[in-house]
Order: C-alpha cells, then structure tokens, then sequence
C-alpha cells in the first residue's frame, strides 16, 4: 500500500500534467469540499472570513465549468481580498482569517483561475491535507498517515473523474455552451462538492 507521501507525489506530477482548466476543476471541488465542512460547524465554530468567500466560490464553479461571466465577480472577489487587511506580511502579527484552510483554498483557486498556473492548485490540495490533520483533534484512534493517505486518495479519485472530462473541459476558460456547462455541473460538480467518504 503507497503511503501518504507517494500518494502526494502521485497527486503533484497529475496535476502537473493535467490541463490548467482541470486544475481549476480541482482546486474549486477541493475548496468546494473544504467550504461545506466548514458550513456543516456549529455556527459558533464558524469562521466568518471564510463564510463572507461563498459567493466567490459560486463565481468559480461557474467560471471553472465554462461560463465567461464569472471572471469579474473573481476579479473582484480576489481585489476586495488583496485590499484587505487579510492579505498581509506580518505573519503572526496580521489577522489569520484568509489563512483557514477553507479560506486559503477559495483564495488559491481564485489564483489559478484567474492566472493558470499549477502551484495553486498544489497549494489547494496540501490545505485539504493539512485540514485533515486538524480534523482529528488529537483522537487517538484516528492515525494520521491513513487521515492523510485517505484524503490524498479522494483528491486522486477527483482529478481522475475530471480528466475523464477533460475533453469537454478544454478551453473552458474561454467559455463554454449552455448544454456542456449543465452537464458539467451535473457530473462534475455534485460529485465533486461530496463531503461524504468514498464518493
């Protein structure tokens, strides 16, 4: 059985292969993953920076499945964010709100859509890891090489459903027509957002 860190370089050489329309895909339906657990809190638990990120998310499930529309609500999304006394220097000293995992994958999945590149999705994945980590809380029972290797497998499973797309995906940046973006959203999408284990 692979451990968690052949799974995590499994995982970075497919996405450095992967189209950058796919690594959107990616990064979104990780956040989207990340996003929902982080709804699913009991509402004292719950990070209002990373709540105040939905409707970018939203903007990116639209952008990443095809529709032009979306790019200037993630434009804006992203500049209310750079503008922000969330995006800092200061290191422990500034706000650590866009720095929750659910919040800091949102943030990246808005930098690969809107400037291609691989890193961010990579970035996006190891937040997914690491918010593994946190979940288990110091439960004894959970050993964290399998929390890992299980979240690590999901995001191999994902990128796997959305390459078997990858056709449909090409150019989706550019846009996509009405019928190919809803069935998009149907068997990527739904599947995708499933915080559920083994889907």
């Amino acid at each position: 059985m692979a451990t968690w860190q052949e799974l995590e370089a499994e995982l970075v050489c497919r996405l450095a292969t992967a189209s950058s329309d796919e690594r959107v895909v990616f990064a979104v339906g990780v956040a989207e993953r990340l996003m929902r657990t982080q709804e699913a809190l009991p509402a004292d638990e719950q990070a209002e920076y990373t709540l105040s990120l939905r409707p970018l998310l939203n903007a990116l499930w639209e952008a990443a499945l095809g529709n032009t529309r979306a790019f200037g609500e993630i434009k804006h999304g992203m500049g209310e964010y750079l503008l922000s006394e969330y995006c800092h220097n200061d290191g422990q000293d500034g706000p650590a709100d866009a720095d929750e995992p659910a919040a800091a994958a949102v943030l990246h999945a808005a930098a690969a859509y809107l400037f291609g590149t691989g890193d961010p999705a990579s970035v996006v994945s190891s937040r997914a890891v690491e918010a593994s980590d946190e979940r288990l809380n110091g439960d004894a029972d959970d050993d964290p090489d399998e929390v890992f290797a299980a979240e690590l497998h999901r995001q191999l499973s994902d990128l796997a459903l959305i390459g078997s797309h990858g056709e449909s995906l090409r150019h989706a940046s550019l846009g996509l027509d009405i019928a190919t973006s809803s069935r998009l959203h149907r068997v990527l999408r739904i599947p995708l957002s499933s915080t559920e284990a083994g889907t």
